[in-house]
């Protein structure tokens, strides 16, 4: 009996231990391959990726040949893609959307093609215009195209996908610009150096060689975007050559080269801008003015007030709601308060200006997204300066390859780009806003015609989707032997 329990105890310990390891294998195993289901994710950790942003380059690497377009990219200033366009391109601009880049040719063609790392020769397409058009200058808002045409003084509508022409809009003489507010416009603006009381006036290189001297004012026409048609005829100053609107849409300021003067039309009611006299904190009368002096001592604080400014460029700061003048003539860059009040009207402070010293013939300017500062296209200097927007004082002065006639800045991470590009250069200039110093030059395809950025100043649609074309009244001087060929282009708009 004794040996039968100990063979059954030493079974039962048998049993037992191998009970026991087949738990704790059937444990381990199942912690490998039995699902849990998940109660709490694990996120990644750091911050989410930067959103793309691109600069497309317009180049040309011979008079009459196909022009070529080069994209890079923010991060690594790398050329990621190139392909060519149409021959000599002149004008160049982004829709609203930073994707799609539009050119104006030598031979009054439309290219237009897709702003993507992608870009290939296939993806270049050609819109159509009637054979007689002379398409100076071009606005592209997210959707349509609109061409300022010097044959029969029209505004030619091109829509579609690639956008055909569709009709023409007859306005006042000599449209060198159509500008709007892209999606929330109601009204287009034909910008015209002459007006409709005084009939077609040939145009000739008055505003070139001496604006003021200019024989009459110029116009904008504001274009119904239902209707095609115009519903205002609003007078400018001498020699109007560019327009840029505030990104809210309720104002356009018309740069008037000839008189020194920014017209501001108030693109709510389609009116020059006005609005009813106030009080000030001191108890001073303030009156508003349809157009802001840019060469007289009214209305302006500051020194270094030129006698002669010649407004070319600007840029609106929805930061600081300001707008930011290149002033080619004087050597200055104007800082103009444009403020609103909260009732849509002119603020109280509207017109405050202030005039800052740069180089020789700023040709352009931006500023960056905060409104801290901004930089200038010195084009006779070949510099760029760096202004402080709060104490309107030169932080810096920087030199280029070139004498630049376009500078634009970007921001996509901590820090922001300045791209800044030179006619009679094939180098494209960076800058890096963190440091302002001199990041790189990047080597394109022929000298530089434009330059554009998908996402300008984080605030896409200020200036991209309008196009600027040397002549009447647009900055083309270079100094030396470049001159010549860049003078005969001022000489007749093409």
């Amino acid at each position: 009996m004794s040996l039968f329990f100990m063979d059954a105890g030493q079974s039962r310990v048998r049993l037992v231990q191998t009970g026991a390891a087949f738990l704790v294998a059937a444990l381990i195993a199942g912690c490998g391959s039995a699902y849990r289901p998940v109660v709490t994710p694990i996120n990644p950790n750091g911050p989410g990726a930067q959103p793309n942003s691109l600069a497309a380059v317009i180049s040309a690497p011979a008079p009459g040949s196909p022009g070529i377009v080069t994209i890079l990219d923010y991060a690594g200033d790398t050329i990621m893609a190139t392909a060519p366009i149409g021959p000599s391109p002149i004008a160049f601009s982004l829709d609203s959307n930073g994707s799609t880049g539009y050119t104006v040719n030598s031979d009054h063609t439309l290219t237009n093609f897709p702003v993507s790392t992608s870009l290939q020769e296939k993806f270049v397409s050609f819109s159509t215009l009637p054979g007689t058009a002379q398409p100076v200058g071009l606005f592209s808002p997210t959707a349509g195209l609109w061409v300022a045409d010097l044959d029969q003084n029209v505004a030619d509508v091109l829509t579609g996908s690639p956008e055909t022409f569709r009709l023409a809009i007859p306005v006042a003489p000599t449209p060198i610009a159509v500008i709007g507010t892209g999606t929330i416009a109601q009204h287009n603006y034909a910008i015209s150096q002459n007006n409709s009381s005084t009939g077609a006036i040939p145009f000739d290189v008055t505003c070139n060689n001496a604006p003021s001297s200019a024989p009459q004012n110029g116009e904008a026409d504001a274009l119904e975007v239902s209707s095609f048609t115009v519903s205002a005829r609003i007078p400018l100053g001498k020699c109007p050559v560019y327009a840029v609107p505030s990104t809210d849409g309720k104002r356009v300021f018309v740069l008037n080269r000839g008189s020194d003067t920014v017209t501001v039309i108030n693109s709510q009611d389609n009116t020059l801008d006005a609005c009813t006299p106030f009080l000030n904190q001191s108890g001073q009368l303030v009156k508003c003015h349809p157009s802001l002096p840019l060469s007289t001592t009214a209305g302006l604080t500051g020194a270094s007030v030129p006698s002669v400014a010649g407004p070319v460029y600007a840029e609106y700061n929805a930061a600081t709601q300001q707008l930011i003048v290149a002033d080619y003539d004087g050597g200055t860059v104007s800082v103009i308060d444009v403020s609103l009040d909260i009732y849509g009207n002119d603020s109280q402070t509207f017109g405050t200006t202030f005039t800052i010293p740069v180089g020789n013939n700023p040709a352009s300017v931006t500023a960056l997204a905060d409104g801290s500062r901004a930089y200038t296209a010195d084009q006779a200097d070949g510099t760029v300066h760096i202004l402080n927007l709060s104490s309107h004082t030169v932080e810096k002065k920087l030199a280029v390859v070139g004498h630049p006639r376009t500078v634009v800045s970007t921001s996509n991470s901590l820090f922001g780009k300045v791209y800044v590009a030179s006619p009679d250069s094939p180098y494209l200039t960076i800058i890096r806003t963190d440091q302002d110093i001199v990041d790189t030059t990047v080597l394109v395809q022929g000298n530089i015609m434009d330059v554009r950025v998908t996402t300008q100043d984080a605030n896409r649609g200020n200036n991209n989707n309008v196009s600027r074309v040397p002549g009447g009244g647009q900055p083309c001087y270079l100094p030396g032997a470049a001159n010549s060929a860049t003078l005969a282009l001022c000489q007749t708009l093409p």
